[in-house]
């Protein structure tokens, strides 16, 4: 079954050309040839202000920018993630955006008693990170913090899952062999729309 896909690329570089957006394109290319709907979302692409005060993320006027990826988000059925980890975690302004985006009344919304009702259930996601450290170590010793956090505290908070991830490592010191392995699989993971 063909599914709507859209596909948040969060490397915060105007100008392209890194592993993540390779990763983008063979997941894209992947996907058009299996007949599934794919929108993308460039982060850094977008026009948005950071958010300063909780009246602004509960309140605050949604920049046309933001309402847009919005309106693909919530079309989606599957969200595709890609980011380079950063200082352990992602980019501030993929963060920016995820703060922008994932607003009360879109993602969640308040109940009574500290409740609250999961906006975007019946939305399935993957996560890609790419980073300069075995992707091991970063899931061992740094116990995928940050990766958690995003799937637990932003995805899963508004009801997004299952979730499921790929860790590429080593993306600096890789040999093209090594590239063109992951570059297949996300063709791969394309195609089957996951």
């Amino acid at each position: 079954m063909p599914k709507r896909i859209v596909l948040i690329q969060g490397h915060p570089d105007l100008d392209g050309g890194h592993f993540c957006h390779a990763l983008a394109d063979a997941y894209v290319k992947g996907a058009d040839e299996a007949g599934h709907d794919v929108r993308g979302i460039e982060v850094a692409k977008l026009e948005f202000p950071l958010l300063r005060t909780k009246k602004d993320f509960e309140t605050g006027v949604v920049p046309d920018a933001i309402n847009r990826a919005q309106h693909t988000i919530k079309w989606a059925e599957h969200l595709v993630i890609i980011y380079p980890l950063w200082l352990g975690t992602m980019p501030a302004l993929l963060k920016a955006f995820f703060e922008q985006a994932f607003r009360p009344e879109f993602a969640f919304e308040t109940k009574s008693k500290g409740l609250w009702k999961k906006l975007l259930k019946g939305r399935s996601a993957r996560i890609v990170i790419t980073m300069g450290m075995p992707g091991f170590f970063y899931r061992w010793y740094f116990r995928a913090h940050s990766l958690k956090s995003l799937e637990r505290n932003i995805l899963g908070f508004c009801g997004i899952g299952p979730i499921k991830e790929a860790l590429i490592g080593l993306v600096e010191t890789a040999n093209d062999a090594k590239h063109n392995r992951w570059l297949e699989k996300m063709h791969e993971l394309g195609r089957r729309g996951r």
